[in-house]
């Protein structure tokens, strides 16, 4: 039975949309004026993130062989997902806790978050052919690369949050903040973990 092509069509379209949405987190931090606005356009890439999910998964139930193993289907399909929520989760709470405006901090992360969906993105495209498998690896690495930036940022930033912000409101508001920001790079380094396993398997 041929193997569906439709799981590489529907993996590109997710990573995309990944990338899509990071950077438009990156343009509510520059633009946070209008962060109620730009959150509700940042949710919309969200849903659609959910929707792709939806249809990989229902791909995968109808289909019998499949291009890659089924675990690695639902984890790479569940990794990106769980990108997306982070993403959305960071800026909806930024709203939510009424934040007045973005530190360079949190655009440093959502740069780094950028970076990272975009080496998914390449990563992705390499799949579909079978032939440069072990280029992903080079991504791979970039991306654990960028996941140790944002966590040295992170901690950094909590350390002198804590050390010099008398206000512990805005501690306990900016430390989950930062840490949603951060579990987003964590979330990519996982996607890279399961590409990895991809490329071990079938390289």
């Amino acid at each position: 039975m041929p193997q569906s092509q439709r799981f590489f069509d529907l993996f590109e379209e997710d990573a995309k949309n990944l990338v899509a949405g990071s950077k438009q987190l990156r343009d509510m931090l520059d633009h946070y004026e209008q962060a109620p606005r730009l959150v509700k356009k940042l949710e919309s890439y969200e849903h659609e993130g959910d929707r792709i999910t939806h249809d990989l998964f229902a791909e995968l139930n109808k289909t019998f062989v499949t291009p890659l193993d089924r675990e690695d289907i639902q984890a790479l399909a569940s990794g990106m997902d769980t990108i997306m929520d982070q993403i959305e989760a960071a800026a909806d709470t930024m709203v939510l806790y009424g934040v007045e405006a973005p530190t360079e901090q949190a655009k440093l992360l959502a740069d780094i978050i950028i970076d990272s969906a975009a080496q998914i993105f390449q990563a992705i495209q390499l799949l579909r052919g079978h032939h440069n498998l072990r280029e992903i690896l080079v991504n791979c690495v970039e991306i654990n690369r960028l996941e140790n930036e944002a966590d040295e940022v992170r901690r950094q930033v909590l350390a002198a949050l804590f050390r010099e912000e008398p206000d512990v409101i805005k501690i306990i508001k900016w430390k989950e903040i930062y840490e949603l920001l951060e579990g987003a790079t964590d979330a990519c380094e996982d996607v890279a973990d399961v590409l990895q396993g991809i490329v071990l398997k079938n390289a």
